[in-house]
């Protein structure tokens, strides 16, 4: 092929590869392992935030920030070897504060929420019509597309961990939000125990004490036994007083929050301690082991990608039989 007239040099590998470049022609023979690797390998290391260091900068902004000038007042958390909305590879999550008498304005968005509350009183959240009182521990969903606000009576702040499937809209670039014409969408009060979007921490915390051995992990499941969503999955775990979780390394990568007491995790090398209020995460393909210290029972929060990997036929873990897969 000649470009100017002048026929380009065919006689070495570097003039094919130079040469088919300048056409956006990328041979694949020389990067074969970064598009082919071995094994999973995430951008996003293993990382930890501890809540008596992030919560003074979050309190403050809810004081300096006011609510007209921020549509969601939070800090996200956001994984040092990425920029946002990367809390792992394929999951965010964020701090989210709202003073009394505020309200978040109603909006609604593609992409799935799922809310774990912190801390505070009078607070709620209305999901499309349903005013829900936020409790400490529960988790409440926020489907796609359902109209959505927050607000604060009463006396301090009201935080609460939000987890979204956002880091999947940069390789779906099709998410966007609403805003609805009102501050808050019309809603009416409802009874959080008989709603199939709110999981109380009590009803959790009652499956997971009465289940036996040191070491118990619950899923967020709907009443037919369904995941609460396509992209992310809820759950609970209990690890009793100096024992120790079973050791995993799986293609899910994880978001988990310290609800009750403290310890130590083992994350690939790396040895993170944590207590409550404090909340790490597990990239992709990481080995990983959670330990109790001695005194009180931890109970952890995690959400994950799992849902959404086993959909796309991605999920795997260690010393799993592939030869299962092949149809």
């Amino acid at each position: 092929m000649a470009t100017n007239g002048i026929k380009p040099s065919l006689e070495t590998v570097d003039d094919v590869i130079q040469g088919a470049s300048k056409f956006n022609a990328i041979p694949l023979w020389p990067q074969m392992v970064k598009y082919n690797p071995p094994k999973p390998n995430p951008r996003c290391v293993p990382f930890l935030w501890k809540y008596d260091q992030v919560r003074p900068f979050l309190v403050r902004a809810g004081e300096l920030v006011k609510e007209k000038e921020a549509e969601r007042r939070v800090l996200m958390l956001i994984n040092p070897e990425r920029e946002g909305p990367f809390t792992t590879d394929t999951l965010y999550a964020g701090l989210q504060l709202v003073m009394p008498n505020e309200t978040a304005p109603a909006h609604r968005h593609t992409a799935f929420a799922m809310r774990f509350v912190i801390e505070g009183s009078g607070g709620f959240t209305a999901v499309h019509g349903k005013r829900i009182p936020m409790t400490r521990g529960d988790v409440i969903l926020t489907p796609t597309w359902n109209w959505h606000d927050h607000g604060k009576d009463g006396s301090g702040p009201m935080i609460w961990l939000d987890g979204l499937d956002l880091p999947t809209f940069t390789h779906f670039p099709v998410h966007f939000v609403e805003h609805f014409d009102q501050p808050r969408y019309p809603a009416d009060d409802i009874d959080p125990g008989q709603s199939p979007i709110v999981f109380p921490w009590d009803k959790m915390k009652e499956q997971l004490d009465g289940a036996g051995g040191e070491w118990v992990t619950r899923e967020y499941r709907k009443e037919d036994g369904g995941y609460v969503s396509k992209t992310l999955g809820p759950s609970a775990e209990r690890v009793d007083a100096g024992k120790a979780s079973g050791r995993r390394r799986e293609t899910a990568s994880s978001v988990y929050h310290v609800i009750a007491g403290s310890g130590h995790s083992t994350i690939g090398d790396d040895k993170f301690e944590w207590k409550e209020g404090d909340t790490f995460c597990i990239p992709s393909w990481y080995a990983y082991q959670h330990f109790a210290a001695e005194g009180a029972t931890v109970y952890f929060y995690r959400f994950d990608d799992k849902p959404m990997l086993e959909a796309l036929g991605f999920y795997r873990w260690e010393g799993m039989d592939t030869e299962t897969l092949v149809s």
